[in-house]
């Protein structure tokens, strides 16, 4: 299998195809540990989020398992046979909702409706009382976005917005490190929401759009924080100490 990748690839792309063809060769074997993130990142000269998303490539096809606080370890040799895909992974969901729901957010502040910011506001407080269950889903999450979009009055933005959190789930690079997150305790921040139901109230569409991207900034650093190996440790620690917290106080 040759190292070279098509121009069109995006970094981790090559970076995956890259570590399939060292698995291929024969360097590892079933259960070995793959080098640490940082030694992967200084060998190949690729940023660390670089190598997250190859890594989730290769845990995605089946080739690596990802033990938390642990590392990556090899779960079986590529075939000859083997052609790496990829799908979309969050990082580029995310991305590209930040361009998209940051220019919905604006158009909808100066179209939105009484009615329409009423259902905002109890899909924020939904938003809360769902973050309280740590087996929560993000229904209102999605239905909070959902809203803003159909708030525009423009169909094609509503469906395309609709299209990008059906990617969510759809693409398994990007369900997997959405579950990730998820097990790491990060949750939708409710004060995130309340900014943009604010700059949607005052109907200001920059500071809407602000708002957006400022909130789907904030998601793209959560999910580099959920593929930290030790930050996910660390985080299920906190919640279990919360919980442990809460049982001493009830109890």
């Amino acid at each position: 299998m040759s190292d070279a990748a098509p121009a069109q690839d995006r970094l981790y792309q090559d970076l995956a195809r890259r570590l399939i063809a060292v698995l291929s060769s024969g360097h590892y074997k079933v259960g070995d540990r793959l080098p640490a993130e940082r030694e992967l990142s200084l060998q190949y000269n690729v940023s660390r989020p670089t190598v997250r998303e190859a890594v989730i490539a290769l845990e995605v096809q089946g080739l690596v398992e990802v033990r938390v606080g642990s590392g990556a370890y090899v779960k079986r040799l590529p075939g000859k046979d083997d052609i790496p895909g990829f799908n979309i992974t969050a990082f580029e969901l995310t991305e590209a909702r930040l361009l998209f729901e940051g220019e919905a957010a604006a158009l909808a502040a100066t179209q939105i409706t009484d009615e329409g910011l009423a259902e905002l506001e109890a899909l924020v407080e939904e938003i809360e009382r769902e973050n309280e269950n740590p087996d929560g889903t993000v229904r209102a999450d999605r239905a909070f976005h959902l809203a803003i979009a159909r708030a525009t009055r423009n169909a094609a933005v509503a469906e395309a917005v609709e299209r990008l959190w059906d990617l969510r789930s759809k693409s398994p690079e990007s369900a997997l490190l959405h579950e990730k997150a998820r097990s790491a305790n990060i949750m939708p921040v409710v004060d995130e929401h309340t900014a943009i139901l604010k700059a949607l109230r005052n109907h200001d569409p920059v500071a809407a759009r602000g708002a957006m991207r400022t909130h789907l900034a904030a998601v793209l650093d959560s999910l580099l924080f959920a593929t930290e190996e030790k930050a996910i440790e660390e985080a299920r620690r906190a919640a279990q100490a919360k919980r442990d917290r809460y049982v001493r106080a009830t109890s």
